[in-house]
């Protein structure tokens, strides 16, 4: 085939299946600067920095121009580089400055391309107001005097995750990006995954720090202060530090963390063992019974929180297992304070997470016991790094420590529960074992592997074939469930992780913009399972050791009080409910129409709209008092719409009108 080449500054570069200008730009080792250009989102071309030249368009911006064959393009003109210096420029000028105490500052992108392209100094006046901070959520933190619209949270929002809790509102310069209605984004829909703040390149989203909660735990005396480490953190961590991608330093971290003053540092994935141990038996007993499948896992908190509130009909399939977050937590408050002869009010658990979600589940009043919290805080990859700088530890230089026993050891299935497909993978090293009755001695499933966001695999377990499908993605997910509702797919288990990738992509993690990063933090977990001597959750001698001397019975009554729990129906936004059409008479039918998502998502408005244009034409308006609410706790059963006294499921319009009709001739006739 002929090669197909362009002319990028005079050079000669060649092209074969790059997307746009940008990419081929990029590839001849020439760096554009871009705020809204990421590989995993839709095209924007919003911010206008990407601008090239080229001969015979003119300047266009690169990231939205399919390169073609001839093409003679100039990357710095004159023209171009004073139209980016003022962009960065107007950009600054209604960016609150505070650059010194910003979280975000050592890895801003506004700060990096000011930098890069000398903007020294600021011409133009401040004209928006100062805005409050948003601090409503346990997972996330917003600052909206930070943001400069790029657009990057709304898409990642809606297009990796389906959900769109945050959009543009207003108009001109009145432009913000905010949830619905105005709303703090802790009263909306915000399943906390995180990937807005992921990708937003300045620090109007953030991780919600407790940095400084866990300092005081540490400074008090009273308190035994422990740590888990999940294990997608120690593959990411070194990128803070200048190591290479991919690099595990697990003994790194623990030597900082008994630095800083922590008592024991142990391994979430000695939990995700014990996880893999209760779930694979809760699996196989479904299987025998045919109940409730397929088992829908339930280790991502991002995802549990998005199916209570998008697919509540789907709750019953999901593991009553707890993340290996909250089994840790709960072992610790339980066998670890009996085993240290410790008060569980004076232990005090931190979890490093690579995931902002974390942060609400340990707030969840289902992981708390006569007040004491299975997990007490919860940070992130990043606040660690934040917390070994601010200690003055020199990372680079620490010599490896050892995790404690007898939580800190683990198997390799534990610890490749960090990557989309492992805890699949974990699982049936486990399942396969037990129920084909022969010692796995090759223990990888590489059908369950990939970087695909969906995948399927199918494995026999004692001749049966059983299905399994595997999403990462909130919005992949929704695809998935919804062919399983509609019949066209069925599996008996399905793994779902919120973030791309897993765990090693959650929003916790290090800052990085390339896909390749994610790739060798997820080929880190799979070689420390190579190194590791065990594979196997079952051959881990201290969980062994836990259910002999403290649970008892796999799944039985102790273990399912301490490492089992339940989840229900979630409320969509807030309570109130709004009145739209307001009847003047004293003998007024009330009709409340939910606009819940389920509901919404089930064309709820549609038959909101044609029921308030009938009522208009038929001039009923005096008659029915017409609202909408949120949640009426029937979401299997949606769209609910409540006429009088009676909840009308599964509500079309005909349905309601129907039903609208009949009560006002009893109503009549009462008169």
């Amino acid at each position: 085939m002929k090669k197909k080449t362009l002319s990028v500054n005079g050079r000669e570069v060649e092209f074969n299946g790059e997307r746009n200008l940008l990419e081929v730009v990029r590839k001849a080792n020439i760096e554009i600067p871009t705020f809204c250009y990421h590989s995993e989102l839709s095209v924007y071309g919003a911010c206008r920095l990407c601008l090239v030249d080229v001969e015979g368009k003119g300047i266009v911006s690169s990231c939205s121009i399919i390169p073609e064959e001839g093409m003679k393009i100039n990357t710095h003109t004159k023209e171009i580089r004073d139209i980016r210096k003022i962009t960065m420029e107007l950009l600054l000028a209604n960016h609150d400055q505070d650059c010194f105490t910003c979280a975000k500052s050592a890895s801003c992108k506004l700060r990096e391309i000011a930098d890069k392209l000398g903007v020294d100094k600021v011409r133009f006046k401040k004209t928006n107001k100062e805005m409050p901070l948003d601090l409503s959520s346990h997972a996330i933190s917003r600052d909206p005097n930070k943001c400069i619209l790029c657009g990057d949270c709304v898409r990642a929002c809606e297009e990796i995750q389906g959900i769109g809790v945050i959009d543009f509102t207003h108009r001109g310069s009145e432009v913000v990006v905010s949830p619905a209605f105005g709303k703090e984004i802790g009263k909306g829909e915000c399943v906390d995954c995180g990937q807005c703040a992921r990708v937003c390149p300045t620090g109007a989203i953030i991780p919600k720090s407790e940095i400084e909660d866990v300092w005081n735990e540490i400074y008090n005396d009273k308190k035994f202060v422990i740590a888990q480490i999940a294990p997608a953190v120690r593959v990411a961590i070194g990128e803070s530090f200048g190591y290479q991608e991919g690099i595990s330093l697990t003994g790194q971290i623990v030597a900082a963390l008994k630095l800083m003053g922590f008592d024991k540092v142990f391994d979430t994935s000695f939990a995700a063992d014990l996880t893999v141990i209760e779930e694979s038996n809760e699996f196989l007993k479904r299987y025998s019974e045919g109940k409730n499948l397929p088992i829908i896992t339930s280790c991502c908190p991002g995802w549990v929180k998005y199916a209570e509130q998008y697919y509540p009909e789907f709750l019953d399939n999901l593991s009553s297992c707890k993340s290996p977050q909250q089994m840790f937590g709960s072992i610790a408050k339980s066998y670890l304070a009996e085993k240290y002869e410790i008060d569980p009010k004076n232990i005090s658990v931190v979890s490093i997470m690579p995931c902002t979600a974390k942060k609400f589940e340990a707030r969840r009043p289902e992981f708390e016991k006569n007040g004491i919290k299975e997990v007490d805080y919860v940070i992130t990859t990043q606040e660690l790094v934040d917390m070994i700088k601010e200690s003055g530890i020199n990372f680079n230089k620490l010599e490896p420590d050892s995790l404690d026993l007898p939580l800190g050891f683990k198997t390799g299935a534990g610890i490749i529960f960090g990557n989309s497909g492992g805890v699949s993978e974990a699982v049936l090293r486990y399942t396969c074992e037990k129920v084909n009755g022969v010692k796995l001695t090759n223990c990888n499933f590489n059908e369950v592997r990939g970087v695909d966001s969906t995948r399927e695999a199918t494995v026999l377990l004692n001749g049966n074939e059983v299905k399994i499908a595997i999403v990462s993605g909130l919005k992949n997910a929704k695809t998935l469930l919804d062919k399983i509702k509609s019949g066209e797919a069925k599996y008996d288990m399905i793994e779902v992780m919120a973030c791309p990738g897993g765990c090693i992509g959650g929003a916790g993690q290090p800052v990085s913009f390339e896909e390749s990063i994610k790739q060798k933090r997820t080929e880190a977990l799979y070689n420390t399972d190579k190194m590791l001597q065990l594979h196997k959750s079952q051959d881990n001698p201290y969980i062994k050791s836990l259910y002999e001397e403290f649970l008892g019975e796999i799944n039985g009554h102790k273990a399912h009080d301490l490492l089992h729990t339940h989840y229900a129906n979630r409320k969509r936004l807030f309570e109130s409910e709004i009145s739209l059409i307001k009847a003047n008479n004293s003998q007024k039918l009330e009709v409340k129409v939910c606009v819940g998502t389920n509901c919404y998502l089930k064309n709820s408005q549609t038959v909101l709209q044609r029921l308030l244009d009938h009522l208009e034409e038929r001039n009923l308006v005096h008659l029915v008092d017409v609202k909408a609410t949120f949640c009426m706790e029937k979401c299997e059963k949606s769209p609910n719409i409540l006429v009088g006294e009676e909840i009308v499921t599964s509500a079309n319009f005909e349905k309601v009108i129907s039903n609208i009709e009949d009560k006002l001739v009893l109503i009549a006739n009462s008169n």
